[in-house]
């Protein structure tokens, strides 16, 4: 596999949506890729969470990196997550 890098962005809204870089590079090495809008990359994964997110209790916790891969790299543009 490529190397996997997150851009600024992407890294800045980890911690604010409650991800880790540890899952974004599980999502982005195993789950079923598909395609996104403007000619990225999208995938999720769901994670065992069992606690709670903004006051609220969830199970599961999916995330949902969009990337673009390039010839030598694949580059995270930004990570959107869900909780259910």
């Amino acid at each position: 596999m490529k190397p996997i890098r997150l851009t600024n962005h992407a890294t800045d809204k980890l911690a604010e949506r409650g991800a880790t870089a540890e899952e974004v590079l599980e999502a982005v090495e195993t789950a079923t890729w598909e395609p996104a809008p403007d000619g990225k990359v999208q995938c999720a994964k769901d994670f065992n969470f069992e606690d709670y997110w903004k006051e609220r209790w969830f199970a599961t916790k999916r995330v949902h990196p969009i990337f673009v891969e390039l010839e030598s790299s694949i580059v995270v543009v930004t990570v959107i997550v869900y909780y259910f």
